[in-house]
């Protein structure tokens, strides 16, 4: 079925046009107030943060695009708890931020499930969680072992599979249904092009972009829906000494900020987009939509 969006709009628009026009005939002579000319505008939709406070939970949330995340949410007004194993990173942006810090080995499957266990007892509940946390550590294949590659997957692979099917039991023991639900899963563009010795980290973000969309379908019988975000450069400190071939080598003119990230996990959480559901969405300035030769 075709959207009838635009459709819908300039129905409303007319009614509204035709209601005032039907007040100035029997009688308001006056010329409209500010709110009535504004009242005949189209409605335009805008990207705000979602206005009710939501419970929400970030992986990896001390450093980098977890921190800008953690920070994000508790400015928009929500109740936000993350982890990390950085501690003393992690206790100062609890102090700044008003979040709650859990110090937490994320490939420790038992602390990672007891934190979960713990957030879902004080709230009740969780509404978002972003799973974050991740680790980029290249090596040669053959400098790379079976516990390296590994490694990498029980950090940032794995995680993603434990906090979501946390929240699927929790939500499969209520009483009452929660209506709302997101999970939003940092996946990267080397889900989908690599450079040498990215193996583990490339395999872990290709599971994190299929995995998004098999608990997609796994958890919408408890409404939540699941999206990944995959960044490009995103440059997490010293942005100002970048050159400025790193900015122009973009379609966009600039390296990424964490925040550009950040922004994206509040759009996904508005009520409204709940028809966004096992997506990834790419955000990289346009690099990897570039055809590159080397001459």
């Amino acid at each position: 079925m075709a959207d009838n969006y635009i459709e819908r709009q300039q129905e409303q628009y007319e009614a509204r046009k035709a209601a005032w026009k039907q007040a100035q005939k029997y009688g308001k002579k006056k010329s409209p107030s500010t709110n009535q000319i504004k009242s005949e505008q189209p409605t335009v939709i805008t990207s705000k943060p979602n206005c009710l406070k939501r419970r929400v939970f970030v992986t990896g949330g001390a450093e980098g695009i977890g921190k800008a995340i953690v920070a994000s949410f508790c400015q928009a007004g929500h109740q936000v708890a993350f982890c990390d194993i950085n501690e003393v990173a992690g206790q100062q942006i609890a102090q700044n931020s008003g979040a709650t810090f859990y110090p937490v080995d994320v490939s420790d499957k038992d602390a990672l499930e007891s934190c979960m266990q713990h957030i879902l007892k004080e709230w009740g509940d969780i509404d978002i969680i972003v799973n974050n946390v991740g680790i980029s550590k290249f090596s040669p294949i053959t400098e790379t072992s079976v516990e390296d590659f590994d490694k990498i997957l029980s950090i940032n692979l794995r995680p993603v599979f434990i906090t979501s099917r946390a929240l699927a039991i929790h939500r499969k023991g209520l009483s009452t249904p929660n209506v709302y639900g997101r999970i939003i899963n940092i996946c990267s563009t080397r889900y989908l092009m690599s450079e040498s010795g990215s193996e583990g980290y490339a395999a872990s973000k290709g599971g994190i972009y299929s995995l998004t969309h098999a608990l997609a379908t796994s958890l919408s019988e408890w409404n939540i829906t699941v999206n990944s975000i995959a960044p490009g450069w995103i440059q997490t400190q010293n942005y100002d000494q970048l050159r400025p071939e790193d900015h122009m080598q973009h379609p966009s003119k600039r390296v990424g900020k964490p925040e550009d990230i950040a922004r994206m996990c509040l759009f996904l959480c508005q009520d409204e987009n709940d028809f966004i559901n096992g997506e990834n969405i790419t955000i990289d300035g346009g690099m990897s939509k570039k055809m590159i030769y080397t001459e």
